[in-house]
C-alpha cells in the first residue's frame, strides 16, 4: 500500500515513539523507509555556519559533518535497524518543513512519518498544550500524501492496524480523510469506525440544547454519515457509524479507547479557507497531543 515512507526525524529522544512505528510500518508493508534529518538551518552570512538544531550550537559544515550525522543516526536507531533491516538515510541542511515537503514532492513518498513535536514534555503538564511543533503543523497542511503523527507510544497497535476510527466533522477537508481511511481499512480488511461527535458546547445565546433537540441532531448526523461516507463504500461491510455529543476531542478520544482504536483519521482542519490561511483545527491539535495511537492528517487527495 505504501512504496515509500519519509520518517521525518530530529534523532531525539521525542521521536523514539514514531521511529518504532516507523520501522514496523515499513517492515508490514515492505515500504522504502528513508530516515530524514534537517540537522541545521544555513546562517544569514558566508554559509560556512549552521545552528544546530538539537545542540543550539554553531558547527562549520563540510562532507564530514553531514556523514557524521547519518553515522549518529545509525546509532540511535541500531536496535530497530539490526531487527527490521537497514532503511535509507538523508540528510540536509535548510528549514526542517521546506526540505521534508520538497524531498516528498520530489521523491513521491507516498506517507510521512513524525512525533508531534521535538520536546520531551509531560503530556499531562499544563504547558502540554500548545506545543504542537510549527515543523509538524507546516508539514500536516501541505504534504500531498497523508502524515501520520505519533506523540506517544502506541499501547493498541497490534501489527498496524486493526481498529481505524475516521472523525469528521462534514467539511470538506474531511472528505481527503475518509477517503485515506476506507482505502486503509478496505485494503488491511480491518474495521472502520465512523465518527461524529456533536459539539453541544455551541449553543445559541447561552441555552445549552435540550435532549429532545440532542437527539434529533444525532439522528441527522447519522443520516448524513450514510448519504456522503457509506454510499462511497460500495460492498465494504465492515463499518460502524458513531454519533456522541460532548466536547469533539474529548469524545473522540474515549471513542477511540473505548473501541481499541489503533489509528485515528481526521482531516489537517475544517474551515473552508484558503490553503495559505488554514491552521491545524484545534480539535485535531488536541487529538494529536493526547491520542494514545498514531493520528494521520489529511489535507489534500493527491496520494491517496
Amino acid at each position: 500500500m505504501f512504496k515509500k515512507i519519509l520518517f521525518a526525524t530530529n534523532a531525539s529522544p521525542a521521536c523514539d515513539a514514531a521511529a518504532k512505528i516507523a520501522f514496523e510500518f515499513a517492515e508490514k508493508y515492505k515500504s522504502e523507509l528513508i530516515l530524514f534529518h534537517v540537522f541545521a538551518e544555513p546562517s544569514h552570512g558566508s554559509g560556512a555556519f549552521v545552528t544546530d538544531y538539537v545542540t543550539g550550537e554553531k558547527e562549520e559544515v563540510g562532507s564530514d559533518y553531514g556523514e557524521w550525522v547519518k553515522e549518529e543516526m545509525k546509532n540511535t536507531y541500531d536496535p530497530l535497524i539490526k531487527k527490521h533491516g537497514e532503511p535509507g538515510y538523508e540528510t540536509i541542511v535548510g528549514i526542517p518543513s521546506i526540505e521534508i515537503l520538497r524531498y516528498a514532492r520530489k521523491n513521491k513518498v507516498d506517507c510521512i512519518i513524525m512525533g508531534a513535536h521535538a520536546r520531551q514534555d509531560d503530556p499531562a503538564a499544563a504547558r502540554f498544550r500548545g506545543i504542537v511543533g510549527t515543523t509538524m503543523q507546516k508539514v500536516a497542511l501541505w504534504a500531498k500524501c497523508p502524515v501520520l503523527i505519533i506523540s506517544r507510544p502506541c499501547e493498541t497497535c497490534f501489527w498496524y492496524f486493526n481498529q481505524i476510527v475516521f472523525g469528521t466533522d462534514f467539511s470538506k477537508a474531511s472528505m481527503a480523510a475518509f477517503k485515506f481511511a476506507y482505502k486503509m481499512a478496505d485494503h488491511i480488511g480491518c474495521k472502520l469506525h465512523l465518527f461524529h461527535a456533536l459539539n453541544i458546547e455551541t449553543s445559541q445565546a447561552g441555552v445549552t440544547p435540550g435532549q429532545k433537540s440532542i437527539e434529533g441532531h444525532i439522528k441527522e448526523a447519522r443520516a448524513k454519515m450514510e448519504r456522503l461516507y457509506v454510499s462511497q463504500m460500495e460492498d465494504f461491510d465492515n463499518y460502524e457509524i458513531s454519533v456522541w455529543e460532548g466536547v469533539p476531542y474529548v469524545e473522540l478520544l474515549k471513542f477511540a479507547r473505548e473501541t481499541s482504536g489503533d489509528l485515528i483519521v481526521m482531516a489537517h482542519h475544517t474551515k473552508e479557507v484558503e490553503m495559505e490561511d488554514a491552521v491545524m483545527g484545534s480539535t485535531m491539535e488536541q487529538v494529536v497531543l493526547r491520542s494514545a495511537c498514531p493520528v494521520a492528517s489529511v489535507s489534500k487527495s493527491d496520494k491517496l
